[in-house]
């Protein structure tokens, strides 16, 4: 008999940092850790890599143009997220210090805020895996494990 293999769920995050500061989008409507703070990110979809989904999610949900050139991986999370049907994730953490555009909420139904904060008030209501990346980004942490 063959050992079923289980399946991860990929997923891309951007990580903005401005004078001290981050960018961060609250959840609305979504269904998912509404009310709460995130990143601009999204999952990988079939036939795309990481740098490609992120590139994607940055221009669908705050209309900026990212270069792949320009676009740094600081961190890489094995995650548990507990869910029933697949609890298995990896989450791909990106940097950028350029894009062009300016900054918009383009999804207004799935985010009722996006702002940048200062790194030592980050908000309460921010995702707990996030808050821990996060952490690990400002710490040089290449790598972190979370639920398990």
């Amino acid at each position: 008999m063959m050992k079923k293999r289980h399946q991860n769920i990929p997923a891309s995050y951007l990580t903005l940092f401005k004078d001290n500061k981050i960018l961060l989008l609250k959840r609305f409507n979504t269904g998912y850790e509404d009310g709460n703070y995130s990143m601009i990110a999204g999952h990988v979809d079939p036939n795309e890599t990481f740098t490609q989904c992120i590139i994607r999610e940055a221009e669908e949900e705050a209309g900026i143009l990212l270069k792949p050139k320009d676009l740094k991986v600081v961190h890489v999370m094995h995650r548990n997220s507990g869910t029933a049907e697949s609890n298995e994730r990896v989450d791909v953490f990106f940097i950028t210090e350029k894009w062009d555009g300016k900054i918009t909420n383009k999804e207004p139904h799935k985010c009722d805020d996006l702002s940048w904060f200062d790194m030592d008030k980050i908000p309460e209501n921010i995702i707990p895996y996030i808050r821990q990346a996060i952490e690990k980004i400002k710490n040089k942490v290449y790598y972190s494990e979370y639920g398990w």
